[in-house]
């Protein structure tokens, strides 16, 4: 590893019952152990950063989450809302529809914006791909168009679908986009057994929920 294992991971939170108070044991939680973001839903991204001031701790929110099938503008306008609230890092969800049916244009055009707007604002854009949705060639489809768009990482998954991350789709992903793009896993990850997998596929950010019970745990 290049860094220490909690730096490789985004604290998160992104239940729709998630109470301020969880929001901020979490933001807690972040601060202590020095996880490299805590990932949260859109409305509690003020808050989040409010607390991170002056920490090495990012504030990171998803965009378009979890379906991905809302209108670009809506993407814009929801990145540039986030943004100006604090958050430092984007994680979007590429339309999985268009992709699959093959309207590559469409799905680059759609994060190309996205990317735009979090650029814009000093963001950092992470493109979710949800994996266990696709075939592994539409993987790459979607990694490309992600690099092509001007993304700076690709992520697994939402962590809202069948399935999380995988080996598999992680060295996959790292083999599509090179060291030219972070990939980010996320989905499942429980244990510090399976962060170390990830990160040795290839992944340079794990999301988690179980970050704190990942760093804590002996060797």
């Amino acid at each position: 590893m290049d860094k220490p294992l909690a730096k490789y991971l985004d604290h998160t939170l992104l239940k729709p019952d998630a109470t301020e108070d969880q929001v901020t044991r979490v933001i807690a939680e972040a601060k202590h152990y020095h996880f490299a973001s805590v990932c949260i839903n859109p409305y509690w991204v003020k808050l989040t950063h409010q607390e991170l001031v002056g920490t090495d701790v990012n504030a990171c929110t998803v965009i378009g989450f979890p379906l991905g099938a809302t209108t670009t503008a809506s993407k814009v306008a929801e990145s540039q809302q986030a943004l100006a609230d604090g958050a430092d890092e984007l994680d979007m969800v590429l339309n999985i529809g268009e992709l699959k049916a093959g309207h590559k244009e469409a799905v680059q055009a759609d994060i190309k914006a996205v990317a735009e707007a979090a650029h814009a604002g000093h963001g950092l854009l992470k493109v979710i791909i949800e994996a266990v949705l696709l075939t592994d060639e539409e993987k790459v489809t979607a990694c490309q168009l992600a690099e092509a768009a001007g993304a700076d990482y690709v992520k697994t998954s939402t962590g809202f679908a069948s399935g999380g991350a995988t080996v598999h789709d992680v060295a996959l992903m790292r083999q599509t986009v090179g060291d030219r793009l972070g990939v980010k896993a996320a989905g499942g990850i429980h244990t510090k057994a399976d962060a170390l997998a990830m990160i040795k596929a290839g992944a340079s950010r794990i999301g988690a929920s179980a970050s704190v019970a990942i760093v804590t745990t002996e060797d």
